[in-house]
């Protein structure tokens, strides 16, 4: 009687092992700072380095239109570039009012955390599995209609986003993008 597969061949276990801790360790190496910052960390620094959990709580529990919170970032001295307001109003838009419970499980330590992950993050860790970060979203000039259609694809149908995710990708997409090609690092230029 012959060994169940996976002892007969514990190297493959082994050798898939270091291909993804080496996967993991060049994710962590790269940066996507070069990248427009992403509603997530334009709010976290309009409120300064450390918000209180009350304002914050006021804004996460908040459902305003687009024009509200429009209204609401150009009343903040931060973010001061047009592209970052409407970057933030955009992200602010598609994901507050963050659920009740959310809310009530509030820290300061913890704000942060509690939010959705904004455009940038989305398109730096989905988009890289399957194609050029670069040629796939860096350097494509879309609307938010146009990036919305993206995800009716068969391979982009199958990406593990919320809609509310997907939203969240197109507007900052939409807005943030094409950029300059001397903007993307060499090394991620192909």
């Amino acid at each position: 009687m012959s060994a169940p597969r996976r002892l007969r061949c514990p190297w493959r276990h082994a050798a898939w092992a270091a291909v993804a801790v080496a996967a993991v360790t060049q994710a962590g190496v790269e940066d996507e700072s070069f990248m427009p910052k992403g509603g997530r960390t334009l709010l976290l620094e309009s409120l300064g380095q450390r918000p209180g959990v009350e304002e914050f709580r006021q804004i996460a529990s908040a459902s305003n239109t687009d024009a509200q919170w429009a209204s609401v970032v150009a009343a903040r001295a931060k973010p001061a570039a047009d592209r970052e307001k409407a970057t933030l109003a955009a992200y602010l838009s598609v994901n507050m009012p963050l659920p009740s419970a959310t809310l009530q499980a509030l820290k300061a330590e913890t704000l942060g955390a509690a939010l959705p992950r904004d455009g940038r993050e989305l398109a730096w860790n989905q988009c890289q599995f399957c194609h050029s970060l670069f040629a796939s979203h860096l350097t494509q000039d879309r609307d938010v209609q146009g990036w919305r259609n993206m995800f009716l694809s068969p391979f982009h149908r199958e990406l593990k986003m919320t809609p509310q995710e997907r939203e969240e990708f197109a507007r900052y997409s939409a807005i943030n993008m094409p950029m300059k090609v001397e903007d993307v690092p060499p090394e991620l230029r192909f």
